[in-house]
């Protein structure tokens, strides 16, 4: 589940959710709770609410005589969707993309060669809405990104595999940083093409082809986020 971060109980748990993951906080350590809650201004129990958030993802726990530390990075959530939004938060870290990238080539193209057995028309009219939206996106970076979010979401629901589908957590998360990359950098880039041509493939019910054309699709966004960093430098 997604933390919505509101108010002081959500700035709390982003401070030491960030501390965490810089190493300010060192896995193994325990919090000092009542310099904690003098620091942000709050009550205990607000403290352990916020402490709790964390907890559900592997990043804090409590023992008796031990009190409230942080648990080892092998045992974070690393694929909920805040733990890897705290990350990008920190930085666009090139490791924490190269592995999204690498997520992403062992499972897209699966997606897209199951989505051409199972795609419904309704499936299908919804990614070619969202190739419309990245059509009409233009130099509209957050448009732009929204259009190629709706095309992946939409490409897994169309699997109609339900482990696939919750997998949009990942992969949007750490898609939609990239994507904000690589729109600020390359206007001039039309990402349309590759992208129907896996829709086509979709329609054609051709598994073998659609896969296919989602590599390529990876392949050319690997390309543009090289591109895009070289454009930076």
């Amino acid at each position: 589940m997604q933390y919505a971060a509101r108010g002081l109980h959500g700035q709390t748990v982003e401070v030491i959710a960030q501390r965490i993951l810089s190493g300010q906080l060192a896995e193994g350590a325990t919090l000092d709770l009542v310099a904690l809650q003098a620091e942000f201004d709050v009550s205990l129990t607000s403290l352990r609410e916020a402490l709790k958030v964390l907890a559900a993802k592997g990043m804090v726990d409590a023992r008796p005589r031990r009190g409230t530390f942080v648990r080892p990075r092998a045992d974070w959530s690393l694929l909920d969707g805040d733990v890897l939004r705290w990350q990008f938060a920190r930085q666009a870290q090139p490791s924490l993309l190269a592995d999204l990238h690498e997520l992403r080539t062992i499972v897209e193209p699966g997606a897209a060669s199951l989505a051409a057995t199972r795609a419904t028309e309704a499936d299908l009219s919804t990614l070619d809405e969202a190739l419309a939206g990245m059509a009409a996106a233009g130099r509209d970076t957050a448009a732009a990104v929204a259009a190629d979010l709706a095309f992946h979401r939409a490409l897994l629901a169309s699997t109609h595999n339900e482990l696939l589908v919750r997998m949009e957590i990942v992969i949007e998360t750490g898609l939609a940083e990239r994507d904000r990359m690589v729109h600020r950098a390359l206007h001039g880039d039309d990402p349309v093409p590759s992208h129907a041509a896996v829709v086509a493939a979709i329609r054609q019910r051709d598994p073998d082809g659609a896969a296919a054309a989602m590599r390529e699709l990876l392949h050319k966004a690997m390309r543009d986020l090289e591109k895009s960093r070289e454009t930076r430098s």
